[in-house]
């Protein structure tokens, strides 16, 4: 076992952080240092895993993280087409609402010349709610404009939330934020609401060892830094 000048310093200063610090706190403390352990817990699963990059590559593998998907983008909405009978037109601007393509289409004509604001006119310093109706098939034409075609994407559904994201990224962001929660390697050896997925948990056992503990203590003996720490422990 050995222990780096750096280790060492976050040593010290954890010590001095956490002033109850026992023995087999300091012990995880640097355990969790020297392997650089993140643990997380994923809370749909109720489970701590040693790492988030853990948990993404395993969910990842199993499909459980994303999928991938299409979805077609329509460009645009016509406010005239093929089955429009009626137009309402607006005489300042050639704003038109067509009578099936708007659920309202003769409130939607008095609401926009009432607003529109290259409708100059005044009665009363009121705009009047003036406009055109035709039911005439060759005007009606004129209004048509060919849609885009509708383009194809592949998105990305969140297998947690089932909600759509443009990448990949946006996915694991958005994981992050709703289902992580970050432990320390003490607090997870001390909490018994969840389950410590078995690899991890292997590990933690591996490490928690009478020998383990006591190659620990002998290591750090030799700073004299550490003195006042071993005699309290040793009490």
């Amino acid at each position: 076992m050995q222990i780096t000048e750096k280790t060492k310093k976050e040593i010290l200063k954890f010590l001095k952080k956490t002033r109850k610090a026992d023995l087999i706190l300091t012990y995880l403390f640097y355990v969790e240092k020297k392997f650089d352990l993140k643990p997380v817990l994923f809370a749909k699963e109720k489970t701590i895993y040693q790492s988030l990059d853990f948990l993404l590559n395993k969910l990842e593998k199993a499909g459980k993280l994303y999928r991938e998907t299409e979805i077609k983008i329509q460009f645009g909405k016509q406010n005239v087409n093929d089955e429009t009978k009626k137009i309402y037109i607006c005489p300042f601007t050639g704003k038109v609402f067509g009578d099936n393509t708007h659920p309202n289409p003769q409130d939607a004509i008095y609401d926009w010349v009432s607003k529109c604001p290259e409708n100059k006119e005044r009665i009363g310093g009121l705009r009047p709610k003036r406009f055109y109706v035709s039911e005439d098939p060759e005007i009606i034409k004129k209004y048509i404009k060919p849609r885009k075609e509708a383009v194809t994407k592949t998105v990305y559904s969140s297998a947690i939330s089932g909600k759509l994201f443009n990448s990949k990224k946006s996915v694991i962001e958005d994981f992050k934020k709703s289902n992580i929660k970050y432990f320390t390697l003490f607090e997870v050896q001390n909490q018994n609401r969840y389950e410590i997925e078995q690899n991890f948990l292997n590990f933690i056992q591996e490490q928690l060892t009478e020998d383990k503990i006591k190659v620990f203590v002998e290591t750090i003996s030799k700073f004299t830094e550490f003195e006042p720490y071993l005699e309290k422990w040793l009490k």
